[in-house]
């Protein structure tokens, strides 16, 4: 499966959710627009259920599902993909293990020319951020809408924004560059099809 060119990057809040709660909010957002999941699970109790429960729900929607900075976890489920942090040959690891088709993206924090090496490196989309504060990295350093322009003019690959992005904020991220906008609190917070709904909204305006 393709990694999407533009749009709604979902990322699950399992903090204090039972794996049907989470399940069912993610089939909200994709109802709402999502058009890729992320599964990131900081203490999970049962990872390899709910990672294999989120990808029935993303293939019959036909969403990719990428595991976050879980390799192994990826392998085990048949996920799409991966996301990672920058250590030092994770993208190619990740290739290796993962095959040629698998969707790889990488954090890139404020960093344009990390991005520009994993690029090169064969990752399929870079992220950065955080752009405003953010509960789930509150310790996260800022990153800047001029990172986000210089990257689009030196890219290939689609460009995400994270961090504390909300519907009244989003747009001059798009603006300066980014492809997807990569929410969990602002999604999964109220109510997910809503509010996947609104994220939505600005991708016709910019």
């Amino acid at each position: 499966m393709r990694f999407p060119l533009r749009g709604l990057y979902a990322i699950t809040q399992t903090e204090n959710k039972t794996a049907d709660t989470v399940i069912n909010e993610v089939i909200a957002a994709i109802k709402g627009g999502a058009v890729v999941v992320q599964y990131r699970d900081k203490n999970p109790s049962n990872a390899i259920y709910l990672a294999s429960q989120l990808l029935k729900v993303c293939r019959e929607h036909q969403v990719p599902l990428l595991i976050n900075d879980d390799i192994e976890l990826a392998i085990k489920v048949g996920a799409d993909g991966v996301h990672i942090g920058r250590e030092d040959g994770a993208i190619r690891q990740a290739r290796e293990r993962l095959g040629t088709d698998a969707i790889i993206g990488v954090s890139c924090y404020n960093f344009v020319g990390q991005a520009l090496d994993a690029q090169k490196q064969g990752a399929n989309y870079v992220a950065f951020g955080r752009f405003f504060p953010s509960s789930s990295k509150p310790l996260a350093a800022p990153a800047e809408l001029d990172t986000l322009r210089k990257a689009k003019f030196l890219l290939s690959i689609p460009i995400v924004a994270i961090g504390g992005i909300l519907p009244d904020n989003g747009g001059p991220l798009l603006k300066a560059g980014a492809d997807l906008l990569a929410v969990i609190g602002g999604l999964f917070e109220a109510q997910p099809e809503h509010s996947a709904r609104a994220y939505n909204a600005l991708f016709d305006k910019f």
